[in-house]
């Protein structure tokens, strides 16, 4: 029986929701229900993974360093591609992983990308580095950290799209922020256990002086984080697939194919209409999930929305891991360099000041964005956080050498505040809102690799480039890629004008998605192509 709608009248009764798409309406969009909860368990530690094994790396590099060459600074060019080779396979799995969630579906490929995840960091901590040669030990980890970064990077298409499909338009953006900002916990917990397991291996390294027990340490260190990937395994292996996406698939964008009746998925809170399948025979016939992706970005209005996307996340990430990747200059000029005293008081130092970093600004301004990315939107937030991001930025490269240990940390924190509490967290919600279901994964993998192709660029470049033109000179390169990520338009203020004066609008290509159903979007111009054929 039809249900009437205050506003629509009369509409369709539609199939029982699943119950991640139950939503009463009468709470903010950050109070969750449990399933709710149970979803973000299942997708959230993808990312507290993806922190935790990226940022880790930091701490480990300077431990290798009293394990494999007597406190030395690793070999530039070793360094370097360690640090880059998890984005490195990043890119790997954003591409495959997302094209394939598309294609195959998000039930035959979620869960692989945690088996990656697992199999590579076991491969990792089995590093014999008693039998190979220091550069030899080096280059296992890096082999087996690209592997790693192929599972991390295909969890961001495969998690945002899973979320994505099984989320209420109005709560959307909130359940993609929460868990995204688990990429904050991951980098936390990362440093608080590398201070409590270097505390634990106190005596052995500092009083009986056996730095080379350090080795022991990292294992610990990076062997950690099997306990969440095991912990959820099951969970994601078995995770049924999305009433969404399997209507998303019967709806063909061929026009020879569109029909009468295709109607938009929706939820409550924008529409009750749903997709009706097509006849089997049309099923069929329908085009290889890679023709129709190239056919819907072959047109501008959509072609600019990924351009947009992928520019935007390209720019955010050689700021955002250029900094990240490469704290040890952040660390020297807070005087937490590990630069006095013993290997042990240098190395428990130096984690301290990780501790501080994340604490002060990495993880509030993830929270901020939940609470507020349905309220002011994720336009407004990407825009406020470039330009924030910029202006702190600009600070730090201007007065690089003038500032104090304490203005310095204010500085940095509120620097690391507005990347989360703006762009390094909308770039990740954008693409898995704006584009229709059918190519969600396929668009967010894409847009994700450009993001790790600019975090590829900065943790290959940084150090090299820091020692010819200098740290503050880098920190402007870093500067202008937040400008050229917000982007002005005609009815900027002077001020922003005078900051971005080639007007290269990126963000602002791209539409706000508060509210927006894109599988209703694309249904509508499939109907208006059909009737432009008619006539």
């Amino acid at each position: 029986m039809a249900k009437l709608d205050a506003e629509q009248g009369p509409i369709p009764s539609r199939p029982a929701l699943e119950p991640f798409e139950r939503d009463a309406g009468d709470k903010p969009p950050f109070f969750l229900s449990l399933a709710e909860i149970k979803l973000l368990g299942i997708a959230g530690v993808g990312f507290f993974l993806d922190a935790y094994d990226l940022f880790i790396i930091n701490p480990v590099s300077t431990m290798l360093q009293y394990r494999l060459y007597g406190g030395k600074s690793l070999p530039n060019d070793l360094q370097g591609l360690l640090k880059a080779a998890a984005n490195i396979g990043s890119v790997i799995g954003q591409f495959g992983f997302g094209y394939c969630a598309d294609a195959f579906g998000r039930k035959a490929v979620y869960g692989k990308e945690l088996m990656l995840i697992i199999f590579a960091t076991i491969m990792c901590i089995s590093c014999p580095t008693g039998d190979l040669s220091p550069r030899n030990s080096l280059i296992w980890l890096t082999m087996f950290r690209i592997i790693l970064g192929i599972g991390v990077g295909g969890d961001y298409p495969m998690s945002a799209s899973v979320t994505s499909d099984r989320a209420v338009i109005r709560k959307r953006g909130t359940l993609l922020a929460y868990i995204f900002a688990n990429q904050g916990w991951g980098s936390l917990v990362g440093s608080l256990a590398t201070i409590v397991v270097l505390a634990c291996y106190k005596h052995v390294m500092n009083d009986e002086g056996e730095t080379s027990k350090v080795d022991g340490v990292w294992r610990i260190v990076v062997g950690l984080s099997l306990i969440p990937a095991f912990g959820t395994l099951y969970q994601r292996l078995t995770l049924p697939e999305a009433d969404r996406y399997t209507k998303s698939k019967n709806m063909s964008t061929d026009e020879d194919d569109i029909k009468d009746e295709k109607k938009g998925i929706s939820d409550s809170a924008a529409s009750d209409r749903s997709y009706q399948p097509d006849e089997p025979e049309a099923a069929l016939e329908r085009k290889a999930h890679f023709k129709e992706f190239i056919e819907y970005f072959s047109e501008w209005r959509h072609a600019k929305v990924l351009i947009g996307t992928c520019a935007c996340w390209f720019l955010l990430d050689i700021a955002f891991y250029g900094i990240n990747l490469n704290q040890n200059v952040v660390l020297e000029q807070i005087g937490y360099d590990g630069k006095t005293g013993t290997a042990w008081e240098k190395l428990f130092k130096i984690s301290t000041g990780n501790i501080i970093i994340t604490a002060l600004g990495f993880v509030p301004g993830y929270y901020v964005s939940v609470l507020t990315i349905e309220k002011l939107g994720r336009k407004v937030i990407q825009i406020q956080g470039f330009f924030m991001t910029a202006l702190f930025l600009g600070i730090l490269a201007g007065r690089f050498t003038e500032l104090g240990n304490a203005s310095f940390i204010v500085c940095f924190a509120f620097l690391q505040f507005f990347f989360n509490f703006g762009p390094n967290t909308t770039t990740y919600c954008y693409p898995a809102e704006v584009f229709p279901t059918k190519f969600r994964a396929s668009a967010h993998g894409m847009s994700a690799a450009c993001g790790k192709a600019g975090a590829i660029i900065s943790a290959l470049v940084f150090n090299t480039l820091t020692s010819k033109i200098g740290t503050p000179n880098v920190l402007w390169i870093f500067f202008a890629c937040s400008l050229l990520g917000a982007g002005t338009s005609p009815s900027s203020s002077s001020f922003v004008r005078v900051l971005n004066p080639f007007g290269i609008a990126f963000t602002l290509l791209l539409p706000e998605v508060a509210g927006r159903d894109p599988d209703v979007i694309l249904a509508e111009e499939l109907r208006e192509k059909r009737l432009q054929r008619q006539y």
